[in-house]
């Protein structure tokens, strides 16, 4: 029996480059494992012809960040008629977008964080934004790039005073800004795994060495660590389950997709973000998710491939 032909892309030309090329080694060691037929491509503008020179039965997309994550690769293997893991082209560009995603689930009534749109800002806008956010979101607050993953360009500012240079300082990654409430209570990320009926995976509690869940404490080994099953009430654990479905539902995903939660003052779940293209790598949450299910990584995988090929 012929086996099926998975292309795996990874790495690219993002701030994630590097997690990138980890996620996809890790997910072409398991697919072999599980008997695929697996070639593997760091993918770049130049290479893209490839693609189509390969043609696979199937692309595993372990792209992060810019042009992996945000539709533009999912959109050249639509035109190529090549089916693919994960969201599709539009869920992938609103889930890259945070101000984007925020609006998606406000309009869906999925709780969330009270947010501020800042835009792109110029120095001369820098000292009314960071006004704004203080008087209208409090302290402590947060400062996100909109359009970045892994946490880069994401800071939490606690003294007023400290506002205003937090944004200068992620005003180079040249997009625009997101100022959210900050909220204090535990952080928990809900695997899910499906198309039109998906399931949950365990809920995942996260606690780090950092001030939050940030770049280093995600990919240094022993500085976080994975709670499973999270350390929170059943009405919690229920409440978190309905709201990651609501979410993976209302941004249009299917495949796979991580839906990351905090918990605020009334220790209710509130939605942050949606997470199109999870990190597959040795300490990344999916996976660790999956295991505490029965589900070890070559079976993941092979669950992440037939679900795209039903589409």
């Amino acid at each position: 029996m012929k086996k099926t032909k998975v292309l795996v892309l990874m790495g690219g030309k993002s701030s994630e480059r590097e997690v990138s090329l980890s996620s996809g080694k890790c997910v072409a060691k398991a697919l072999r494992e599980a008997d695929f037929d697996v070639s593997e491509l760091d993918l770049s503008g130049e290479n893209l012809s490839e693609i189509g020179r390969i043609r696979p039965d199937v692309a595993f997309i372990a792209l992060h960040g810019k042009g992996g994550e945000d539709g533009a690769v999912q959109g050249v293997l639509e035109w190529l008629g090549i089916p693919y893991t994960g969201p599709g082209l539009t869920a992938s560009a609103v889930c890259m977008d945070k101000i984007l995603t925020k609006k998606l689930l406000t309009l869906s009534g999925v709780a969330t964080p009270r947010f501020l749109e800042l835009g792109y800002l110029e120095e001369k806008d820098l000292k009314e934004a960071a006004k704004r956010t203080v008087d209208t979101l409090g302290l402590p607050a947060v400062f996100k790039a909109s359009r970045q993953g892994s946490s880069i360009g994401v800071s939490i500012v606690r003294r007023r005073e400290d506002a205003e240079q937090a944004l200068r300082e992620l005003t180079p990654l040249g997009d625009p800004i997101l100022a959210e409430e900050f909220l204090s209570g535990k952080e928990l990320s809900v695997p899910v795994l499906g198309n039109d009926e998906p399931e949950i995976l365990p809920i995942i509690e996260i606690t780090s060495d950092g001030a939050f869940y940030d770049y280093h404490s995600k990919y240094t080994p022993g500085k976080s660590r994975h709670i499973i099953p999270a350390s929170i009430l059943p009405e919690q654990t229920e409440k978190a389950r309905a709201l990651a479905k609501q979410a993976y539902l209302a941004t249009g995903c299917r495949g796979y997709a991580r839906v990351d939660l905090l918990l605020d003052q009334k220790g209710d779940p509130q939605v942050l973000e949606v997470n199109t293209a999870p990190g597959m790598t040795d300490t990344s949450l999916f996976p660790d998710a999956a295991r505490a299910a029965g589900m070890d990584f070559p079976a993941l995988v092979t669950r992440i491939v037939r679900l795209a090929l039903e589409e």
